[in-house]
């Protein structure tokens, strides 16, 4: 059998060998580490093995999109990972400089049901998860499940909310909700409403680098409230014993969408393009929404999700998603960050 070693770059500096050596059929895939790895193997890898005896599929842990793109780069001139899933925005920079090869209905027949939020002009890669900003609290200290986001401003949460301030996409998120919330209609032509309604809820934050993560501190009673990503709190909900409590706010929230790219020239060929087939089929899509929450890409694949699951997600709302132009929202984000540092974040207790 043909063999070829795997070559994976550290962040911007030198390639990294793997040992050993895998067969022609082995898709390398890289992905998120942690929870995300965990599930998705569980939920999407370890079925299409099942299934597909003849290919195995390399998971190679990534602690973010910047890493991935950066390996991807390193690897330009021979290919050694043949999937990548990331954030939309970044893919955006891997299909500018030529790292992902087209993907259409001749590669997979499933994109064509996919949302029409699952794609965007120019970016050669498409959605396989969506996820959205939720409010968090700590069930003890928060007596009455919130409805709205404006129970983060409530001054009752003085020094006790934990907000992740950009350049975590998090608090982007947040800026363009608060800006809907103030009267703003145009993100892109001036998100100063949301500055403002921002600078009021300062005082409230205990934290805007919240650590390990935000989901520890609010379900151990460290903070009381807070944002985060959908799919991660509810499974840490699961885990906290009640403690952390989820809200999709009757104001609606914005999606991250996470696509997966074909790497140009990828080494594994077809049994990648087999894979990333199966990954946005709507049965693969319904499977993993009900282990890990993210809402499915696949318009097909809500009809197949338990409803206890479905509820847990965006799925069912997606009327509410605020439509967010990740790529747009790319050229202005120096200046979002500015307005924070400067006028947000210096405000808090």
């Amino acid at each position: 059998m043909k063999k070829r070693t795997l070559r994976l770059a550290a962040i911007g500096t030198a390639l990294v060998t793997l040992a050993g050596a895998a067969e022609a059929d082995t898709v390398v895939l890289a992905a998120y580490s942690g929870i995300f790895q965990d599930n998705f193997t569980k939920a999407v890898i370890e079925p299409f093995m099942q299934a597909n005896p003849d290919v195995t599929i390399e998971y190679y842990g990534m602690p973010n999109s910047a890493q991935t793109l950066g390996t991807l780069r390193a690897q330009k001139a021979s290919p050694q990972i043949d999937l990548s899933i990331m954030d939309i925005s970044v893919a955006k920079a891997a299909t500018d400089e030529g790292l992902f090869a087209p993907l259409d209905g001749s590669v997979s027949s499933n994109i064509d049901d996919l949302y029409p939020q699952a794609r965007a002009e120019g970016v050669n890669a498409v959605g396989i998860t969506f996820d959205n900003l939720v409010l968090l609290y700590n069930t003890d200290a928060v007596k009455t499940k919130p409805d709205s986001w404006n129970a983060l401003w409530d001054p009752a949460l003085a020094g006790q909310v934990s907000i992740a301030a950009p350049p975590d996409i998090q608090g982007i998120v947040l800026t363009i909700l608060a800006d809907r919330m103030a009267g703003g209609t145009d993100y892109m032509a001036s998100l100063e409403a949301g500055y403002k309604k921002l600078e009021e809820l300062a005082p409230n934050v205990q934290t805007w680098d919240p650590r390990p993560d935000v989901y520890q501190p609010i379900s151990s009673g460290t903070s009381q409230a807070g944002i985060g990503w959908n799919a991660r709190a509810q499974v840490y909900a699961d885990m906290s014993d009640g403690k952390l409590g989820v809200v999709l706010p009757q104001e609606g929230s914005g999606f991250q969408i996470n696509v997966i790219g074909l790497s140009q020239n990828a080494p594994a060929g077809d049994s990648a393009k087999k894979f990333l087939d199966y990954a946005l089929s709507p049965e693969t899509q319904a499977r993993f929404t009900e282990t890990m929450f993210y809402a499915p890409t696949n318009s097909k694949a809500a009809a197949m999700i338990a409803p206890a699951a479905l509820e847990r997600t965006a799925a069912g709302r997606m009327d509410d998603m605020i439509d967010i132009n990740w790529l747009q929202v790319a050229t202005i984000r120096d200046q979002i960050l500015d307005n924070w540092r400067r006028r947000i974040i210096p405000l808090s207790r």
